[in-house]
């Protein structure tokens, strides 16, 4: 389609200007010398010289292709007694001046290898941890109060400053802008960083955030523990399409475009009361253990202490759900968060789980340590911070009720959204599941809307994304900054993002 020419077209411009606009490096700087830095509480394992061209991850990890050669740095951290994190930084040959963070996912204990690698094809000095611990469980945490600090945001910051130091040693200055990116924990990283490091970045892009970190643990226990205990309101694959077709059939053509996508589940009151069998269950209709259970899933709740609120998946998530209701990821990242964190207990099962006491033990204990709920964000942006989040509305992992629940928070700490745009904008993807695909247009290139934003002062009105079907791009359409959504023209090819524009649905 024409819309991809154009975007690949703003990818090349936008970095052929930035490498463009860099001072020199020096032309031979030694990657060998930083083998003895000193720096503190950090211990330099590794430097050499990574050539252009196959790279193996050590621990057996799928190989990469190194677009550049670079200069690899390992080291270890240990800013408390019981701290030992790794990093690693690159530093690579005709690099664009720009440093840029890579996130992780769930309570994973590795470094991001392929993150770093996309980062590194575009110029930038790189940094990735394994936030501290090895593996991806909670078990760490048991016995170990310092190292969930690591975990929590001790391991990115300190990563952070210790890759800057390194950068500006290598290159002899240093980096002009500082960049991070990640997804589903690694946007909760992101937006912990803006939240209690704001001088850490200037721009940072927090996709799907497990922001909300108990509360989306509380949830997928929640109903993990109703469908344990009654095997009955489990649903099937055929019983998951048949309430997403129903979903669909009562919510895709509220915004006026019959698509096969939701565009605002908010907006849409599906009740899978509907699909209710009048004889027995089968894989034509639900029982009402299944509605039960399919209401349960949707529902929100709330910290009856607090009473913030805590939000369900939406309507057009069900093809993500497994007979557990939440994704696999989701109950299992609870569990651990329940059994190693809030309860410091191996032996605790889902089933000794109590809502109303025990989201209020997770809250209180974790005193900001892993949730990224603070929505005073105005030292980030009085420096000229640029935050771009985004959220796929169908995502069966962590609710996107999450991101919409604190953009609005966020809103009314500094008086009204319009406080926020200058530096804030969250894009709410239709039809995406958790940080990629799903039926809409699930591919898009947020960093360099990030970049204009902080580099140009050019704030993104709308980013495009397309959808591709067996390689194909068969659809596009413009991501509008919440609240605003996609409003069909009224005429034009409704699979063009020419067709749209961006504006509040009334």
């Amino acid at each position: 389609m024409k819309m991809t020419s154009v975007v690949v077209g703003v990818l090349v411009f936008s970095a052929s200007i930035a490498l463009e606009s860099q001072p020199a490096a020096p032309n031979n700087p030694s990657c060998d010398r930083l083998a003895g830095a000193s720096l503190p509480s950090t211990a330099v394992t590794m430097a050499r010289v990574e050539p252009a061209g196959p790279f193996s991850p050590p621990g057996g990890a799928k190989p990469l292709n190194a677009p550049r050669s670079f200069c690899r740095v390992a080291a270890t951290l240990t800013p408390s007694a019981d701290s030992k994190i790794a990093i690693e930084v690159w530093l690579p040959e005709n690099w664009n001046g720009k440093f840029q963070a890579v996130g992780n996912g769930a309570f994973s204990g590795d470094i991001a290898y392929p993150a770093m690698m996309n980062a590194l094809a575009r110029g930038y000095a790189t940094a990735s941890t394994d936030t501290g611990h090895s593996g991806n469980t909670g078990s760490f945490a048991l016995g170990h109060p310092e190292k969930v600090i690591d975990f929590g945001w001790r391991a990115v910051h300190e990563m952070t400053v210790t890759a800057k130091a390194l950068v500006a040693s290598y290159y002899e200055r240093p980096a002009n802008r500082s960049y991070w990116t990640g997804c589903s924990a690694g946007g909760r990283q992101g937006m912990k960083a803006a939240q209690r490091f704001p001088a850490d970045f200037d721009g940072i892009v927090a996709g799907a955030p497990g922001l909300d970190w108990t509360g989306r643990a509380a949830r997928a226990v929640e109903v993990a523990q109703a469908l344990e205990k009654n095997a009955d309101a489990r649903l099937s694959p055929a019983q998951t399409r048949l309430l997403n077709t129903a979903a669909l059939n009562a919510c895709d053509a509220g915004d006026g475009v019959k698509d096969g996508v939701i565009d605002d589940p908010t907006r849409c009151a599906f009740d899978p009361s509907v699909l209710r069998c009048k004889g027995a269950a089968d894989d034509t209709c639900l029982s009402s253990a299944q509605v039960a259970a399919a209401k349960l899933t949707y529902s929100a709740q709330k910290n009856p202490k607090t009473q913030r609120p805590i939000a369900g998946l939406h309507p057009g998530s069900e093809l993500g759900w497994t007979e557990l209701g939440w994704t696999a990821s989701a109950r299992g990242t609870g569990l651990d968060q329940f059994r190693f964190i809030v309860f410091k207990d191996p032996r605790w099962t889902i089933q000794q789980f109590d809502f109303a006491t025990d989201i209020v033990r997770a809250d209180d204990g974790d005193e900001g340590i892993i949730n990224a709920l603070d929505p005073n964000l105005k030292p980030f942006l009085d420096r000229g911070g640029k935050l771009i989040q985004y959220h796929g509305w169908s995502d069966p992992q962590i609710s996107p009720g999450n991101s919409v629940h604190y953009y609005d928070r966020a809103a009314q700490h500094l008086g009204g959204a319009s406080r926020l745009d200058h530096g804030y904008r969250l894009f709410m993807v239709p039809g995406m599941g958790h940080c990629g695909g799903g039926s809409g247009p699930n591919t898009f290139d947020m960093l360099t809307a990030l970049e204009r934003w902080v580099e140009q002062g050019t704030a993104p009105p709308s980013v495009i994304a397309t959808r591709a079907t067996a390689g194909v791009v068969d659809r596009s359409r413009p991501l509008c900054p919440y609240p605003q959504v996609a409003l069909y023209r009224g005429t034009g090819d409704t699979n063009d993002a020419a067709s749209f524009t961006c504006g509040v649905r009334r």
